[in-house]
């Protein structure tokens, strides 16, 4: 293990020139911080768009803010993507004029296809790392951009969905050579024939995740502009705090209901390793942040509730479908067909539920009904709309079922009607399914009994 820090910093971290300072800082803050990630500038205000949006928006000739009912052309996409490069380079004083002449130039690029959406989706963490290095060499850092397309970020060529290679891993650990600084762009790598291919989108957190298993670095730090994993979402629930501590398993349930801090898949080397993740706050970086751990004493029985809205199940009844071979899996398969995505699926003896996004069956509920009917033949068969799930989650439920006699108590004493309940096979976390319109009630109760009253 290495006493070596990777700190990742995301969009809203490296937005501005006022943000790349904080990051500077942080930055010259501790020797340990040896490589840093960065993302593409996020947005600084209220009205303004990503720029991989603006990028994206560009490499599909101005469909992806068609499809989304926004009105921006490629022309100002074009325009928005090198103004704020040109602001940034302005207000950090940066002489970099041959760097903004081969934006222009990538914006150019004649690519076509996937080839194109990849190598354009990727100019905001390429050029952003090059801005960010200029300047720390500037304020007199030892430090230099670290390109995947030299250093060799190998990926497979599934141009927008790419994974790592083997290989990648020793060519990444080759920074270790380096006794500065080095700052790499996030959310890409390169293909074996030399092509650019990017991650899923946050893919920035992957390659953070992926540099710190391959250096076996002490931490993982994930710098973002919230002051870690809130027991609740802080916008609903006044007084939510952060969760100082919480094991993989835990922020991996809360992530997968609803918790957006970071790309699910960056964890899974970092667990690998048993290296921490540190989230941390750009803008309060003296706040303690939340660690999430391989293990951690349970000190509590539920650590945060997660919020799932618009939802919906599909409910079958069947006799003995429970003991039908390959029921739930042609079930399933359906789903499937359909491109809909499964979140749980409960089931009994004659009865099932698949609980789906709801905005997933616009356009296909009529004729998912019709495959089902065709296919399984249920008795009987209903769809249940406007679904709110709240997941509370801890290690603590772990052979403790009193936390979920609690809160059913506490939501009937408000008569607040339960629509579903379930409990995960693991017993860390269980389910309860409310009406959307009283989603917000709700959590206040589960809130106040199962975390505040602690």
């Amino acid at each position: 293990m290495r006493d070596w820090i990777i700190s990742k910093f995301g969009g809203s971290s490296v937005a501005n020139a006022q943000q790349i300072e904080k990051v500077r800082t942080i930055v010259e803050q501790d020797p340990r911080r040896r490589v840093v990630v960065v993302s593409a500038p996020g947005t600084s205000h209220a009205d303004e768009h990503k720029v991989t949006d603006h990028l994206i928006n560009i490499a599909t000739a101005g469909k992806h803010f068609h499809k989304q009912h926004i009105k921006v052309t490629v022309a100002d996409s074009h325009d928005a993507v090198v103004s704020k490069f040109s602001t940034i380079a302005n207000e950090l004083e940066l002489d970099v004029n041959d760097l903004l002449q081969s934006l222009k130039q990538d914006l150019d690029t004649d690519l076509a296809g996937d080839r194109r959406i990849a190598f354009l989706a990727s100019r905001g963490e390429h050029y952003n790392a090059r801005f960010i290095a200029a300047y720390f060499q500037q304020c007199g850092m030892q430090a230099r951009v670290h390109l995947p397309e030299e250093f060799g970020l190998l990926v497979r060529d599934s141009y927008l969905d790419a994974k790592i290679l083997d290989p990648a891993y020793d060519n990444i650990a080759k920074l270790s050579g380096y006794v500065g600084i080095a700052v790499v762009p996030g959310y890409y790598g390169v293909t074996e024939n030399g092509e650019i291919a990017v991650f899923s989108r946050g893919g920035s957190d992957l390659t953070g995740g992926e540099i710190a298993y391959a250096l076996d670095a002490d931490t993982y730090e994930n710098w973002t502009d919230v002051n870690g994993v809130y027991e609740v979402d802080p916008r609903i629930i006044a007084g939510a705090q952060a969760i100082p501590r919480l094991t993989f398993k835990e922020i991996r349930l809360l992530s997968s209901k609803g918790f957006n801090v970071f790309h699910l898949d960056a964890m899974l080397k970092c667990r690998d390793r048993k290296i921490p993740i540190h989230i941390r706050n750009t803008n309060a970086p003296s706040t303690d942040g939340t660690l999430i751990l391989n293990e951690r004493v349970p000190e509590e029985n539920i650590v945060g509730i997660a919020r799932l809205d618009n939802m919906s199940y599909i409910y079958l009844e069947k006799d003995v479908l429970g003991e039908e071979i390959g029921f739930t899996a042609s079930l399933l398969r359906i789903f499937q067909q359909f491109g809909i995505s499964t979140y749980h699926y409960p089931t009994d003896k004659d009865d099932i539920a698949v609980l789906v996004n709801q905005d997933d069956l616009l356009g296909s509920i009529n004729d998912l009904r019709r495959a089902i009917d065709k296919k399984l033949k249920p008795d009987f068969m209903d769809v249940v709309y406007n679904l709110t799930i709240l997941t509370p989650v801890g290690i603590g439920l772990k052979n403790n079922a009193y936390p979920i006699i609690q809160a059913l108590s506490a939501l009937g004493d408000v008569h607040i009607p339960i629509l579903m309940i379930d409990q995960s096979p693991s017993q860390i976390c269980f389910h309860i399914a409310v009406s959307n319109a009283v989603a917000d009630a709700a959590l206040q109760v589960l809130y106040d009994t199962l975390i505040k009253q602690r």
